[in-house]
Parts: C-alpha cells; sequence; structure tokens
C-alpha cells in the first residue's frame, strides 16, 4: 500500500509517501517539506500549503493519508497553525475519496521504534534504518512526515495489519510484527479471556 504521511505546520508542513508490502518492507518514494513564509497572511500561507499538498497526492496517488493527531501545547499560535494545516490536508484528502487516519506521537514512535517515549533522533535513525537510507532526511518535519506513514501502514495493511485488526484470529507462521502489534494483540486476547470467564461465572 502507499501511503502519504503529514506532519502538519503552518511554517514547515512534512510530506512523506512510502510504499509498503505485506511483509513489512517499505521503500521510500518521496519526502519533501513544504513552507510557507511568515509575512504573509494567513489565508495565503494555507493556501501556499494546499497547493503543496494537492500536487502532491496528484502525483503519487496514495492509498491512504496519515495525519499526526493535534494535541494540546501551552504555544497557541503553534498549536492553531497546526490544527489548521490539519483541516486542510483532510479536506484535501476528502475531495479525492483518500481515507485519513490519526496517529498520536506516542503511536508512531511506538511503531517505529518500539518505545513510546522514543526522541527525534532515535525516530529519525529508525526511519533511514527502515527505508534502507544513508543519512536520516532532514529536518525533522521529514522524517517525522515518513514515521507517520510507516506507522499507519505498519498498523493498518497487510498482514500484520490484519492481524492487528482481527486480534482473536491466529497469526500467520512468518508474520513480523512491531511491539506495539504484539501488545495489541496480547491485550485484546486477554480481554477476550477474561471476558469468556466472567460469562462461564455468570
Amino acid at each position: 500500500m502507499r501511503v502519504l504521511g503529514i506532519d502538519p505546520g503552518l511554517t514547515r508542513c512534512g510530506v512523506g509517501v512510502v510504499d509498503v508490502e505485506p511483509n513489512r518492507t517499505a521503500r521510500l518514494v518521496d519526502v519533501v517539506v513544504l513552507r510557507s513564509p511568515a509575512e504573509l497572511d494567513t489565508p495565503r500561507r494555507l493556501a501556499r500549503i494546499a497547493e503543496g499538498l494537492e500536487a502532491i497526492i496528484d502525483e503519487h496517488r496514495p492509498h491512504a493519508v496519515a495525519l499526526e493527531r493535534v494535541f494540546a501545547r501551552s504555544d497557541v499560535s503553534t498549536i492553531m497553525g497546526t490544527a489548521q494545516i490539519s483541516g486542510v490536508a483532510m479536506l484535501i484528502a476528502a475531495r479525492r475519496s483518500l481515507p485519513v487516519a490519526l496517529h498520536t506521537p506516542s503511536e508512531v514512535k511506538a511503531a517505529i521504534t518500539g518505545y513510546g517515549r522514543a526522541d527525534k533522533a532515535q525516530v529519525g535513525a529508525m526511519v533511514a534504518r527502515i527505508l534502507g537510507l544513508d543519512a536520516v532526511p532532514k529536518p525533522a518535519d521529514a522524517a517525522d512526515a515518513l514515521a507517520l506513514a510507516i506507522c499507519h501502514a505498519w498498523r493498518t495493511g497487510g498482514v500484520a495489519g490484519a492481524a492487528v485488526a482481527d486480534a482473536k484470529a491466529p497469526v500467520p507462521e512468518g508474520t513480523v510484527l512491531t511491539p506495539a502489534q504484539r501488545a495489541w494483540i496480547a491485550a485484546e486476547r486477554s480481554a477476550a479471556v477474561s471476558g469468556a470467564a466472567r460469562r462461564l461465572k455468570e
């Protein structure tokens, strides 16, 4: 599957496109950081980022779009810009009938590194390793966008994604799962066992 990951931002918007096979092998298709100058008013800045997103989507035709979920921060201006770009991206995707998924930073970190509190350097290094790159994509917005795309594909696509979606089903032999996927499946199966035990007692 081909996924377009977006690390939303008004000044810098990271955009990464990856192809991911059912066996979780990932290949870089494109990565870019869209920028809008601070001297422009907000509507024109949004329009500039939107034009870049539309061009990339129309060129690469992804199967899905993955966005970082907006969360509260003390910097109101930054969070507003992030939310505005997220809205623009979702609108563009919706007009092309593309599914959109939101992933929190901790979900992305856990999927990519196996640790939900990994720092940006660790995430960037793993992105480079997964994609077979000689260097970590720069700036960090680029690496974050690629991480989002990989995370989404691994959590929802292919054999591994199917195993997560249906945690009660047996995982096919040879399937490689991330630590996050293994933990999710274990938790779901534990919950199912607990539920069955309660029903027997009733």
